[in-house]
């Protein structure tokens, strides 16, 4: 089949990236023709905008927004190293389709050709950001007579906030299968009343350790643990350089933000680095979904450290899916087994069946569709 995927692929995010491409990866392998809808409407574009002004207190008038732009010139100047990075992933391993849309209406004036349309994975219903209330990431532009279908779509959250229920629902209820990355996201289905939701796994996991290795091409030998920090967490700071310290090992960090207490600094990389750094390591630490996922997939001791507990949501129900719900620390006093080593026979048994579960939804999203297409 031809099968087009649409997710927010190109924010230069780790973690967005490579469930952008472990989704249209797993689809290929299983014979189909599979592109990501590079879509980047206005409000996902302005990463990297180097005449843009973050602070209102400078937009006063032209001389203070020009004294900003100043101050910020030579470190976004950097900064554009690493959004080469991940724009040579992109333009490497990413296959998108040939046009750029930006707005629901653009896709539905040029609907690309495709038999099935699947959104997903990650935080594209999240409804605290702009992208859990575009309509384009519910497939509102595709046809009835479509296969429309959800992969491991993520609300982040535990509940919709009132004014948004009505739009979320009225958008999920056309899709034709249903498939949320959460526990907590089926209970979200429920209390909207919507009762067919699937919980499946984030497509990086339908992928084998062997083909992240495939991208993983850079190799680190010396003993280092892993810090991906996007809070500037003192708490994550403080458990780095002990662990550090009783294990012997250097700091690496692969943060965007300030951080100054590592040997290493891996500010401007790519998501091929990333999955390097995840793999050599001898512990991680962090408070991002997707250092958790890799951390098993890669089969790391890892702890994950609490964010705000909105966000937190798909951490915890990742967590205690697989019995590992200890290596989520809420504060200092939650040290006591931080440092024993994971038991991964246990974990592999239990993700086996997760993953065979989230194989046959994607199949029977696809077939059952396909039957109902030719007996119309």
């Amino acid at each position: 089949m031809k099968v087009l995927t649409i997710t927010c692929h190109d924010v230069y995010n780790h973690g967005a990236s490579l469930q952008a491409y472990s989704l249209m990866k797993y689809l290929q392998k299983c014979g189909h023709d599979v592109k990501i809808i590079d879509y980047k409407p206005d409000y996902l574009s302005n990463h990297y905008n180097l005449l843009s002004i973050d602070n209102q207190n400078w937009e006063k008038n032209m001389l203070t927004k020009l004294l900003y732009l100043l101050l910020k010139f030579p470190l976004r100047l950097r900064e554009l190293q690493r959004k080469k990075a991940f724009d040579r992933f992109k333009s490497r391993y990413l296959h998108l389709t040939n046009f750029r849309y930006k707005s629901n209406s653009e896709l539905r004036e040029k609907l690309p050709e495709a038999d099935a349309f699947i959104c997903g994975s990650d935080q594209i219903w999240n409804s605290l950001h702009q992208n859990g209330r575009d309509p384009a990431f519910y497939l509102d532009f595709v046809p009835n007579d479509k296969i429309k279908a959800s992969y491991a779509a993520s609300f982040a959250i535990n509940e919709i906030d009132d004014k948004y229920k009505e739009f979320v629902k009225e958008k999920i209820v056309s899709l034709d299968r249903i498939g949320v990355r959460e526990k907590s996201g089926i209970e979200i289905l429920k209390r909207l009343n919507i009762k067919n939701g699937v919980n499946v796994v984030d497509p990086t996991l339908l992928l084998p350790k062997e083909e992240w290795n495939n991208l993983a091409q850079k190799k680190y030998k010396e003993d280092y643990i892993l810090v991906y920090d996007f809070d500037n967490s003192s708490l994550i700071r403080d458990l780095a350089m002990e662990i550090a310290e009783k294990k012997g090992c250097k700091i690496y960090t692969v943060n965007t933000g300030k951080v100054d207490y590592a040997n290493k600094y891996f500010k401007f990389v790519g998501p091929d680095t990333f999955l390097s750094l995840v793999r050599d390591s001898k512990f991680i630490i962090s408070n991002s979904f997707h250092a958790a996922v890799f951390s098993v997939i890669f089969e790391k001791n890892f702890i994950i450290v609490n964010r705000k507990e909105a966000i937190n949501t798909r951490m915890k129900d990742f967590l205690e899916d697989l019995n590992l719900e200890d290596r989520l620390v809420i504060d200092s006093n939650s040290f006591k087994y931080l440092l024993n080593d994971i038991n991964y026979d246990e974990r592999k048994k239990i993700l086996d069946k997760k993953v065979n579960i989230s194989k046959k939804y994607l199949e029977e999203a696809l077939s059952i569709n396909k039957r109902l297409k030719k007996v119309q």
